[in-house]
């Protein structure tokens, strides 16, 4: 391998902005999943149920883990 060849990086600068975005994106699907529970095991709180919790967060994640797929697939400009 020659020296040039060895200090490359795998992706291109845009794919890892994109793979941090895709990171980012998710963090901010489990801080909305996140919450809704009572402090007393003995009390049932409805709020765990809310929409936030059930259809938004799974949702942001799964984009995020899209963003991610496609900043691993994307190939970088030469």
């Amino acid at each position: 391998m020659t020296k040039e060849k060895q200090n490359e990086f795998l992706f291109g600068k845009e794919n890892y902005y994109l793979l941090i975005a895709g990171v980012a994106t998710i963090l901010l699907g489990y801080i909305l999943i996140s919450g809704g529970g009572s402090d007393d095991p003995n009390l049932f709180t409805r709020e765990i149920f809310s929409f936030r919790r059930i259809t938004l967060a799974p949702i942001v994640c799964l984009i995020g883990f899209g963003i991610v797929m496609f900043a691993i697939m994307k190939k970088p400009k030469e």
